[in-house]
């Protein structure tokens, strides 16, 4: 069970209500009237709470398990231990996220400014939003309706956040346009300069960053992340983008709808990824590059080149899957004999 002292939960629920607000299916129809206090691990879960299996790696600890339910593919139902509840689902882990949200609801908090936070007089805030102290909010901003901007936030001057957005602890945010419902986490970086200089002998020129942060909706952004503004054109995060921890994001890289950037992968300036676009952590990508829709780049790669829709790549330079496993297999391969 999760620590009260940080979570507040909601329920109890029927195992009928679980399955009706997640699209899954009860296996057996007399179970709906199961009243479930929680969720939990298989291997921590007890009589009236509710698990999931979505890696057939755990079966054995699904067998064992005592969780009063499990949310489990249809395939795998008849593994189940006498006595369990099913919840049959064909996308188990993202049935178990429906049925943890509701369990743990995002927290609800009160509106209110306080009185510490500096806000200027044309900036305008929607219904029910709460600032916390030491915010300051410059000259022109708009806030849409129940926003949480936690402490010691700083909003330059014009930026624009849509409605249901909250913006976590010491962030900045400047030169910005951000859509409704974003999360960022604290200490997130929008909109500073890019990293752009006329390089030369005589040193290094500065080049006027003058573009924006474009942030679309439903997009989340992990703690200490850093997406600098456009140099002319725009800097662009789509629809939907899950962004982890600690990553950089150069000046005029466009992002498309649904991708995910794990932590500390590093995009140079003016690379375009299409839709679903999935980034391994660490993996760090040179400029003005293209990676198409669906591609998939795995851990620490290092992308050198244009990357096709659909392809997945590893390694450095980053090469097509099994040419990098091949690689790997022969470079071990030839350590071993020279032993």
């Amino acid at each position: 069970m999760a620590d009260s002292r940080f979570f507040t939960i909601a329920g109890p629920f029927t195992l009928a209500q679980l399955a009706e607000l997640s699209g899954a299916a009860l296996a057996d129809p007399a179970s709906g009237s199961l009243r479930l206090a929680d969720v939990a691990s298989l291997e921590n879960a007890g009589a009236q709470q509710i698990s999931f299996l979505d890696n057939r790696k755990y079966i054995a600890a699904f067998q064992a398990s005592r969780a009063g339910a499990c949310i489990v593919h249809p395939d795998l139902a008849d593994r189940a231990p006498a006595g369990m509840a099913l919840l049959l689902s064909k996308d188990p882990y993202r049935t178990y996220a429906k049925v943890a949200q509701a369990f743990y609801p995002r927290p609800a908090f009160q509106a209110g400014i306080h009185a510490s936070a500096v806000i200027d007089p044309t900036a305008r805030l929607g219904e029910g939003c709460r600032v916390e102290a030491n915010v300051v909010i410059g000259a022109g901003v708009e806030i849409g309706a129940r926003c949480h901007i936690a402490p010691n936030v700083v909003i330059g001057d014009g930026v624009v956040i849509g409605d249901d957005c909250l913006i976590g602890a010491n962030s900045t945010l400047q030169c910005a346009l951000i859509g409704a419902r974003v999360m960022l986490y604290p200490g997130v970086r929008i909109g500073q300069d890019g990293f752009g200089f006329a390089m030369g002998p005589q040193g290094h020129l500065k080049v006027p960053q003058l573009g924006r942060v474009v942030i679309g909706n439903d997009v989340e952004v992990g703690a200490n992340t850093t997406i600098d503004r456009g140099a002319g054109p725009d800097t662009v995060i789509g629809d939907g983008c899950m962004i982890d921890n600690l990553v950089q994001i150069g000046h005029n890289v466009q992002l498309g709808r649904g991708c995910v950037v794990v932590a500390q992968v590093g995009i140079s300036g003016s690379t375009q990824f299409g839709d679903f676009v999935a980034a391994g952590g660490q993996a760090g990508f040179a400029g003005h590059l293209k990676v198409g829709t669906g591609a998939r780049i795995t851990a620490q790669a290092g992308v050198t080149r244009d990357i096709g829709a659909g392809e997945t790549v590893g390694g450095t330079p980053a090469v097509p899957r099994i040419e990098w496993l091949r690689q790997a297999a022969l470079l071990s391969k030839m350590v071993r004999n020279k032993g």
